[in-house]
Protein backbone atom coordinates (compact mmCIF):
# COMPACT_ATOMS: atom_id res chain seq x y z
CA UNK A 1 0.00 0.00 0.00
CA UNK A 2 1.58 3.56 -0.97
CA UNK A 3 1.89 5.71 1.72
CA UNK A 4 1.77 9.51 2.10
CA UNK A 5 1.45 12.51 4.25
CA UNK A 6 -1.51 14.51 4.11
CA UNK A 7 -1.39 17.94 2.46
CA UNK A 8 -4.39 19.92 3.62
CA UNK A 9 -7.82 18.70 4.83
CA UNK A 10 -10.84 20.62 5.91
CA UNK A 11 -12.48 19.22 8.23
CA UNK A 12 -15.56 20.85 8.12
CA UNK A 13 -15.91 19.72 4.38
CA UNK A 14 -14.58 16.52 4.56
CA UNK A 15 -11.64 16.14 2.62
CA UNK A 16 -8.35 17.09 1.45
CA UNK A 17 -5.41 15.87 -0.55
CA UNK A 18 -2.39 13.48 0.29
CA UNK A 19 0.62 13.84 -1.34
CA UNK A 20 2.43 10.54 -1.62
CA UNK A 21 5.70 9.39 -1.67
CA UNK A 22 6.27 9.41 -4.96
CA UNK A 23 4.47 12.70 -5.17
CA UNK A 24 1.29 11.72 -6.72
CA UNK A 25 -1.49 13.80 -5.28
CA UNK A 26 -4.43 11.61 -4.06
CA UNK A 27 -8.11 12.96 -3.21
CA UNK A 28 -9.00 12.21 0.52
CA UNK A 29 -12.24 12.08 1.62
CA UNK A 30 -13.31 11.93 5.64
CA UNK A 31 -15.22 8.23 4.82
CA UNK A 32 -11.92 6.30 4.57
CA UNK A 33 -10.42 7.36 7.34
CA UNK A 34 -10.55 5.20 10.73
CA UNK A 35 -13.78 6.13 12.76
CA UNK A 36 -11.67 6.68 16.04
CA UNK A 37 -9.83 9.74 13.91
CA UNK A 38 -12.55 11.35 11.92
CA UNK A 39 -9.89 14.36 10.82
CA UNK A 40 -6.58 14.92 10.44
CA UNK A 41 -3.93 17.17 10.35
CA UNK A 42 -1.15 18.66 7.48
CA UNK A 43 1.56 16.87 7.99
CA UNK A 44 -0.04 13.48 9.41
CA UNK A 45 1.57 10.29 7.80
CA UNK A 46 -0.89 7.94 6.07
CA UNK A 47 -0.83 4.37 4.27
CA UNK A 48 -4.21 3.95 2.07
CA UNK A 49 -5.10 2.11 -0.96
CA UNK A 50 -5.76 4.02 -4.41
CA UNK A 51 -9.09 3.78 -6.36
CA UNK A 52 -9.79 5.92 -9.82
CA UNK A 53 -12.67 8.13 -8.98
CA UNK A 54 -14.69 10.47 -11.91
CA UNK A 55 -12.16 12.74 -10.71
CA UNK A 56 -8.96 10.98 -10.49
CA UNK A 57 -6.90 8.97 -7.89
CA UNK A 58 -8.92 9.30 -4.39
CA UNK A 59 -7.82 7.23 -1.16
CA UNK A 60 -9.31 4.32 -0.27
CA UNK A 61 -9.11 2.92 3.40
CA UNK A 62 -6.57 5.21 5.17
CA UNK A 63 -4.70 4.03 8.38
CA UNK A 64 -2.96 6.56 10.34
CA UNK A 65 0.28 5.76 10.57
CA UNK A 66 2.19 7.30 14.28
CA UNK A 67 1.20 10.11 16.02
CA UNK A 68 -0.41 13.03 14.49
CA UNK A 69 1.70 16.37 14.48
CA UNK A 70 1.14 19.01 17.17
CA UNK A 71 0.03 22.45 15.90
CA UNK A 72 1.13 23.92 19.32
CA UNK A 73 4.81 21.74 18.96
CA UNK A 74 5.12 23.34 15.83
CA UNK A 75 4.25 27.19 16.40
CA UNK A 76 6.50 27.21 20.02
CA UNK A 77 9.33 29.13 19.99
CA UNK A 78 12.76 28.17 19.35
CA UNK A 79 14.56 26.78 22.23
CA UNK A 80 17.38 29.64 22.13
CA UNK A 81 14.65 32.31 22.96
CA UNK A 82 13.04 30.01 25.10
CA UNK A 83 16.44 29.67 26.93
CA UNK A 84 16.41 33.72 27.54
CA UNK A 85 13.09 33.40 29.12
CA UNK A 86 13.64 30.96 31.36
CA UNK A 87 16.65 32.36 32.40
CA UNK A 88 14.59 35.70 32.75
CA UNK A 89 12.62 33.56 35.33
CA UNK A 90 15.19 32.28 37.17
CA UNK A 91 16.53 35.39 37.94
CA UNK A 92 13.11 36.96 38.94
CA UNK A 93 12.44 34.06 41.06
CA UNK A 94 15.90 34.06 42.73
CA UNK A 95 15.01 37.92 43.58
CA UNK A 96 11.64 36.52 45.26
CA UNK A 97 13.15 33.95 47.44
CA UNK A 98 14.90 37.17 49.48
CA UNK A 99 11.46 38.39 50.22
CA UNK A 100 9.47 34.85 50.88
CA UNK A 101 11.93 33.83 52.85
CA UNK A 102 11.36 36.90 55.44
CA UNK A 103 7.98 36.40 55.18
CA UNK A 104 7.24 38.76 52.48
CA UNK A 105 4.83 38.07 49.94
CA UNK A 106 5.62 40.34 46.06
CA UNK A 107 4.08 43.47 45.51
CA UNK A 108 0.65 42.33 43.60
CA UNK A 109 1.79 43.67 40.20
CA UNK A 110 5.28 41.65 40.72
CA UNK A 111 3.43 38.89 41.47
CA UNK A 112 1.23 39.06 38.81
CA UNK A 113 4.03 39.56 36.21
CA UNK A 114 5.73 36.01 37.92
CA UNK A 115 2.53 33.96 37.43
CA UNK A 116 2.02 35.39 33.89
CA UNK A 117 5.87 34.12 32.84
CA UNK A 118 5.26 30.81 34.91
CA UNK A 119 1.97 29.88 32.94
CA UNK A 120 3.80 31.08 29.38
CA UNK A 121 7.28 29.38 30.20
CA UNK A 122 4.72 25.88 31.25
CA UNK A 123 2.56 26.35 28.04
CA UNK A 124 5.76 26.32 25.44
CA UNK A 125 7.23 23.19 27.31
CA UNK A 126 3.44 21.38 28.08
CA UNK A 127 3.14 21.85 23.68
Amino acid sequence: MPTGKVKWFDAEKGFGFVTGDDGQEVYLHTSVLPPEVGSVKAGTRLEYGIADGRRGKQALSARVLGEQPSVARAARKPAAEMGELVQDLVNMLDNTTGQLRNGHYPKPEQSKKIAALLRRVAEDFDA
